[in-house]
């Protein structure tokens, strides 16, 4: 298993490359092109399945033929939707973890936002993987998003879903993202696909994969942070409370820092 400071060695490994001269010059000429670039709010998921002894969670690879870090083993997630906070659920967060959101949240926080986070990675899960988080009804939901949700009669659920971490894009990037990862267990899929997974083509060559494992794959900096986080969170809190500490991770000038949510 993980080594308790591996978190910190990977930061390390990552504060070094932001100090690098050839880091601090592509920031600095991304700012000068773009100007300053406001993060946009992003949700990822972390499902874990197997046994506590040996759990495995999903991942795949970016399409290559994507702009953004192509063919790098990732977690489900993408971009906040606007209308994801509108989106019917089941049951909410739990009040510690919607409480955790709503004052960690940047601008002006309220539950809709909060609840829009949690959507939007169970959105994300459905269209990169074809796995249905959510437990039986009707959802009132017409949107094209949602028409497999429907269609097998099924609501997005909130309640199990606890906050793992947050990361935020450094600064003098061209595209930034104010990324929340999420964490549940596959118990609380509704619906599998014939066949496993049934991706929209964002996401190849999914898989179950052991966390240790995944580290040694074409992983890029912040998503080897997040797998160690994650081996130690497996190891002390393999049934995923809501009020385990959640890393804040942030660039702050040239320095990279964690914060606990």
């Amino acid at each position: 298993m993980a080594e308790d400071n591996e978190p910190d060695i990977e930061v390390v490994r990552i504060q070094a490359m932001i100090n690098e001269n050839h880091s601090r010059e592509f920031r600095n000429n991304n700012r000068s092109e773009h100007g300053y670039i406001r993060p946009k709010n992003a949700s990822t998921m972390i499902l874990v399945d197997g046994s506590k002894d040996d759990p495995v969670i999903l991942m795949g690879k970016r399409n290559k033929k994507l702009k953004f870090m192509p063919g790098a083993l990732v977690f489900p997630g993408g971009s906040v939707d606007k209308f994801d906070g509108s989106v019917p659920v089941s049951d909410e967060f739990s009040n510690t973890t919607q409480s955790r959101l709503i004052q960690a949240m940047r601008g002006r926080p309220t539950q809709r936002g909060a609840r829009a986070l949690g959507v939007a990675a169970i959105r994300e899960v459905a269209e990169e993987s074809g796995l249905l988080m959510g437990k039986s009804g009707d959802l009132k939901n017409n949107h094209d998003d949602w028409k497999d949700f429907k269609d097998n009669q099924l609501v997005p659920s909130l309640s199990a879903l606890r906050l793992f971490s947050r990361a935020i894009t450094p600064p003098g990037n061209s595209r930034r993202f104010d990324t929340w990862f999420f964490i549940a267990h596959a118990s609380q899929v509704g619906f599998i696909p014939e066949g496993g997974f049934a991706p929209d083509g964002e996401l190849e060559d999914l898989q179950w994969i052991r966390p240790r494992d995944a580290i040694t794959e074409n992983t890029r900096e912040i998503t080897r942070v997040m797998l160690v986080e994650l081996i130690k969170r497996l190891k002390e809190d393999p049934e995923l409370s809501d009020d385990y500490p959640a890393p804040h991770y942030q660039t702050v000038g040239n320095r990279f820092r964690k914060t606990i949510i």
